[in-house]
């Protein structure tokens, strides 16, 4: 497992997962602001570039981040975040194991498969994946995704280090990840953020989970696409993280 760290290592833990086919700067702004207060750590999801093995399920990321917790800080944490299939690899950790974190921040997962879109994605990127390595297509998927102009280098150069099987994998696992009945008997307090243009599908995963997880809460974030807030909007979300852990 492969991390990033911010602030003293003495204060309370935050972990913050990152979206699929991003990287750890996905929260570094969010983790400077949050240095000064919190310990935030930024783990680099399997598959992804600058990580230290291949991505084979959301369960087995989940499983190893359980095992990081365990180790460095005995089985618990302030808070952790996760953003898509961050968001999903949080929820699965949660499945797993209920007492990870005292609160939980859910941002944009997919928790109703689709059974369509995973069986194109492994002929799609077949014969499209070279693709990615071109840099005016790199820099129209980079449009695509909302994300901020500071953030293609960054984008462009990780995205150009993702293995083709780990690509699809993590992609196949995103469009197929469903809730385990064990969230429920999580002790986290979660809230799940959805942004308002994202899809239906979307959006009906936001309220299945609040449905489904006793205490949890939703909020619908107006005029923002898929993963705007975390990305886009650091100093919003790092005052929404303050907020939730401060109870007000």
């Amino acid at each position: 497992m492969r991390v990033r760290e911010f602030g003293s290592a003495q204060r309370e833990t935050i972990l913050l997962l990152h979206g699929g086919g991003l990287s750890w700067w996905n929260y570094r702004k969010e983790a400077e602001l949050l240095a000064s207060d919190y310990h935030v750590v930024l783990p680099i999801l399997d598959g992804h570039a600058g990580s230290d093995r291949p991505f084979t399920a959301i369960e087995d990321n989940a499983a190893e981040l359980i095992a990081y917790i365990d180790e460095q800080y005995q089985g618990h944490v302030l808070l952790i975040g996760g953003l898509s299939l961050g968001a999903q690899i949080l929820l699965e950790m949660l499945s797993q194991r209920g007492d990870l974190c005292r609160f939980a921040l859910v941002e944009s997962a997919c928790v109703i498969p689709s059974k369509l879109t995973n069986a194109l994605i492994g002929p799609a990127f077949g014969s499209s994946y070279g693709l990615i390595r071109n840099w005016r297509f790199a820099k129209l998927q980079f449009r695509s995704l909302h994300m901020d102009d500071c953030f293609f280098e960054e984008y462009y150069r990780d995205t150009c280090q993702i293995a083709k099987a780990d690509m699809i994998a993590f992609l196949r696992a995103n469009t197929a990840y469903s809730l385990k009945p064990s969230i429920a008997d999580t002790t986290a307090r979660m809230h799940v953020l959805v942004g308002g243009r994202e899809s239906g599908t979307m959006r009906k995963s936001a309220a299945l989970l609040r449905q489904s997880i006793p205490g949890c809460t939703e909020q619908i974030l107006p005029g923002l696409y898929h993963g705007e807030f975390s990305i886009n909007y650091p100093d919003r979300y790092a005052a929404f993280l303050r907020t939730m852990i401060d109870g007000k």
